[in-house]
């Protein structure tokens, strides 16, 4: 492993030690994605048992929209609050006396999302299938590409999050929790975009995971997977990831100019 690997790695293996001898930790990264398929769970077993046909089929929709939701949702706070630990630790300043990188800090809290991400969600598909009888992963390898449209989503956004943290200190970080709930209504998870009027179809067709909850009706619905709508949400979130990317380089080096880094905590 080279020497930027092993940074890396290196702050990985960091955040990993905080959940090796803490239960609730392990705890918390599961609780709302298995509360959320609970909840939902019952909502469409009920609506399934109402009526067999079309309820049935908009049953499968919603519980595979609160599930693909939660990989948007895992993502980008998992990579928002591994940015936050290190803030409320004052730990900021210690990391870049080291020969750490901006973009190896990028780099490891992408891989801390990732594996928040898989423990809170994977849980929670396992009991929707065990439950419910819905089989999330019954869709195809093109899940596979949901969840990574999903992901690389969420870490945009957490991009942007952590730059207004680093903006605007402690002020910002209620952003961490609440920022992609505000999306919600136009990221289309449970009616499909042309429900929305005109203007915020727009809005909705700028997000790449209205695509994505586009797709996954598509594939429900008419058992194909619609390339277009792939294609639009992975370039959407390569814009997205290279806009706020800047955005969080251009924050970082204001904050290591004005002291900022060290100053940032509790």
């Amino acid at each position: 492993m080279g020497g930027a690997g092993r940074r890396v790695w290196g702050l990985v293996y960091r955040h990993l030690a905080l959940y090796r001898r803490s239960w609730p930790r392990l705890l918390e990264l599961a609780y709302w994605p298995v509360l959320q398929m609970l909840v939902w769970g019952f909502v469409t077993a009920y609506l399934a048992g109402v009526q067999q046909n079309t309820a049935s089929v908009a049953a499968g929709i919603l519980l595979g929209g609160v599930l693909l939701w939660e990989v948007a949702l895992r993502s980008q706070m998992g990579f928002a609050l591994s940015f936050l630990e290190e803030v409320w630790s004052r730990n900021l300043g210690h990391l870049f006396v080291s020969p750490l990188r901006p973009r190896e800090l990028v780099a490891g809290l992408i891989a801390m999302s990732t594996l928040r991400m898989l423990f809170g969600v994977l849980p929670a598909v396992l009991l929707a299938w065990l439950l419910y009888g819905f089989g999330l992963f019954a869709l195809g390898p093109v899940v596979v590409l949901f969840f990574a449209a999903l992901m690389m989503m969420g870490w945009a956004v957490a991009l942007g999050v952590t730059a207004m943290i680093l903006r605007h200190g402690a002020g910002a970080e209620p952003l961490a929790w609440s920022v992609l709930f505000g999306l919600t209504p136009f990221a289309c998870v449970f009616y499909p975009m042309s429900t929305l009027p005109l203007p915020l179809q727009w809005v909705a067709s700028a997000l790449p995971a209205a695509h994505v909850f586009e797709g996954m009706r598509i594939v429900l619905l008419e058992g194909r997977v619609d390339t277009g709508h792939l294609v639009a949400a992975f370039a959407l979130d390569a814009l997205w990831l290279v806009v706020f990317a800047r955005v969080f380089l251009g924050q970082f080096e204001a904050a290591r100019r004005s002291g900022a880094l060290s100053n940032l905590g509790e």
